[in-house]
């Protein structure tokens, strides 16, 4: 055998080598470029994941490779579980369609029902949108009065008859921090909670709107008791907006003994921090999975993004894809017992399911 031979023998495997490199390369470069991506939103228009996902949709023209061009598409119904079950059964993973969702449709308390087809822990998460957490607001002169079991209870007040997770945080306070409290529930919605604690019908109450939360610090008369901080890179920080008021989750280190009340805790600050996401159905191949998500964290340094998503809420804010899922595959982590625990809690304050 001649060294010329010999010499392309030796070379034809690195040959090949660089041949599939170059193939991988190939089949990796993802474009839009003339396609039309179907955004789908399981609300209706008009509510914060319907505003999310139309500012989040022309930057998503702005950013993929292709620059495609992007649609809405309301599909209200069930609390968002109808859209994600058509989209699994209805459409393709392949990038074409990316679902917009909330924290509703991620919760186990609602996705483990029947009627519910998908598994979001199957998803590939492509970023999402917080509003940076909620806070406790406090009457300064009820605040000497949260500790102290000598005097009348400071009274909490919330929407509807079940508080909202942003909400149960007093629920937390009263069982595991000693916090001297009473429920009064029912306020249809939160400006009237917000108008009550203005004119002393109750004394605290949480909210997430940066807005009225200013407004009730700017009168002199609150406090913000607490904050439950947003997840940035897997931990839970306060804002700086709302100076030294601490973490919630920080104030519960070790205050919960046994260990479903701790899976209970879980669930509640992980359902809490969730709030709207955005993407992409099981299946969808790695390469346009990974283009999303470059696209979504170029979008989330985009001055013009943030401006546009701070034009709907102040405390608007980009998410990690990373952050998102961490929320997701915690939720399903969660125990079937956990919604028994979160009852009897509540029963004991003088709450119940159906109020």
């Amino acid at each position: 055998m001649t060294r010329a031979v010999l010499r392309l023998l030796f070379a034809l495997p690195a040959f090949c080598a660089g041949l599939a490199v170059l193939s991988a390369g190939a089949e990796e470069a993802v474009s839009f470029k003339d396609k039309t991506i179907t955004m789908i939103i399981g609300y209706a228009p008009g509510g914060g994941t319907d505003a999310s996902g139309r500012v989040i949709a022309p930057f998503l023209t702005k950013h993929l490779p292709g620059h495609p061009t992007v649609v809405v598409r309301n599909m209200p119904g069930a609390d968002g579980m109808t859209s994600l079950n058509y989209m699994l059964q209805q459409t393709k993973p392949d990038g074409l369609s990316v679902a917009m969702g909330s924290s509703t449709q991620v919760d186990p308390i609602n996705y483990r029902k029947a009627q519910v087809l998908y598994d979001p822990s199957k998803f590939f998460y492509v970023g999402g949108v917080g509003r940076g957490g909620d806070v406790v607001v406090i009457n300064k002169m009820a605040e000497k009065r949260l500790l102290d079991h000598s005097q009348p209870p400071v009274i909490m007040g919330s929407i509807g008859g079940w508080p909202r997770s942003s909400m149960q945080v007093t629920a937390w306070g009263i069982a595991f921090l000693g916090w001297n409290a009473r429920w009064v529930v029912g306020y249809p919605g939160t400006n009237d909670v917000i108008l009550a604690l203005e004119q002393g019908e109750v004394e605290m109450t949480a909210t997430g709107n940066m807005f009225q939360i200013q407004k009730l610090i700017d009168s002199g008369k609150f406090d913000i008791l607490n904050q439950s901080g947003s997840l940035v890179n897997g931990k839970f920080v306060g804002r700086p907006d709302f100076g030294n008021a601490p973490v919630f989750s920080d104030r519960m280190q070790g205050k919960i003994a046994d260990s479903m009340g701790q899976k209970a805790f879980k669930y509640w600050i992980n359902v809490n921090a969730m709030d709207k996401w955005l993407g992409l159905m099981p299946d969808t191949p790695a390469p346009i999975v990974a283009t999303y998500r470059e696209a979504y964290a170029k979008m989330a340094k985009d001055p013009e993004f943030i401006e546009l998503g701070q034009r709907i809420s102040e405390d608007f804010g980009p998410m990690s894809y990373q952050d998102v899922e961490l929320l997701v595959h915690a939720l399903a982590d969660t125990p079937p017992d956990v919604v028994d625990y979160l009852g009897a809690m509540l029963a004991k304050q003088g709450l119940k399911v159906g109020n």
